[in-house]
């Protein structure tokens, strides 16, 4: 089972952890240019299976999309090809952009 990460505690252990986490952002290269969080790693969806060898099997991975629909299948993904210490970020960059940074450009 995939674990759920609110916006506020993926932000809250990227403030305390830095490093302990990685965000794999699974957005289109276009999305990202609307807006993005900084030191992701950034995979397109269709791309993820291609590139699995450059995500840390030993650390957790919190994956993250628009609204966490895609970042949940990619998840469910990794997680059958053999990761296992995921999070899917519920909400997505919406929510990080309506809760953290009302700042955030939206699309």
């Amino acid at each position: 089972m995939i674990r759920q990460l609110s916006v506020r505690d993926l932000k809250a252990r990227l403030d305390s952890e830095p490093g302990k986490l990685v965000v794999l952002d699974v957005r289109e290269p276009w999305e990202l240019n609307v807006c993005s969080l900084p030191g992701v790693i950034s995979i397109p969806m269709r791309s993820v299976p291609a590139r699995t060898e450059e995500l840390p099997k030993d650390t957790e991975i919190a994956v993250l999309c628009h609204h966490g629909i895609r970042s949940q299948q990619v998840a469910l993904y990794l997680e059958r090809v053999g990761f296992n210490k995921l999070h899917n970020v519920t909400g997505g960059i919406a929510a990080w952009a309506a809760e953290i940074d009302k700042k955030m450009p939206t699309y």
